[in-house]
């Protein structure tokens, strides 16, 4: 054998043999036993009782048939002597046309023609798409009608709930941006 082999188990024979010592069963660890009894001990502290909780109870809401918060009050306009009907119905039975799938919010008057003294009103959609719109189509969600265009301005009335069972028209604009 040469030395490092030797040396080698001179090395394994010591770790074995302070492997055996550090087992050894005469240690009683009773500085650690004396602790866990110290603790045991101690009086416990108080737990705290279960929070009492309160049954949930369920709201309805119920102000879907009113005006959304988001959109302009209904004013009716008395100096310009426009009257505005409180016992409109909209027609249920009529096709609806593609821009009265969009919020009016989601549409903007682009741009305008003119063609033989009347007025088109070119509308972006909220696709970026354009379409032309004349006098008396429809757009919007609450059931819109165009009543008039200009160079700047398109001038349409909605038909939107009144909140007590009705409906009531609503003039609405866009202008040209």
């Amino acid at each position: 054998m040469n030395g490092s082999q030797q040396q080698m188990k001179l090395f394994t024979v010591l770790a074995c043999s302070l492997l055996l010592t550090a087992c050894n069963r005469s240690n009683t660890f009773s500085d650690l036993q004396a602790f866990v009894n110290e603790v045991n001990s101690r009086p416990g502290a108080e737990v705290e009782p279960v929070p009492e909780f309160v049954p949930y109870e369920g709201f309805i809401y119920g102000a879907a048939s009113m005006r959304s918060p988001f959109q302009v009050p209904l004013i009716i306009d008395s100096v310009s002597g426009i009257v505005l009907a409180q016992d409109v119905e909209p027609d249920f039975d009529r096709i609806p046309e593609l821009l009265e799938n969009q919020s009016l919010s989601e549409l903007s008057m682009v741009g305008m023609l003119q063609r033989d003294g009347v007025f088109e009103a070119l509308v972006e959609d909220g696709f970026g798409e354009v379409h032309r719109v004349g006098a008396g189509d429809h757009m919007g969600r609450n059931y819109g009608q165009v009543k008039s265009i200009s160079e700047t301005q398109l001038n349409m009335i909605e038909i939107v709930p009144s909140g007590n069972g009705g409906w009531v028209e609503r003039p609405q604009t866009l202008t040209l941006q």
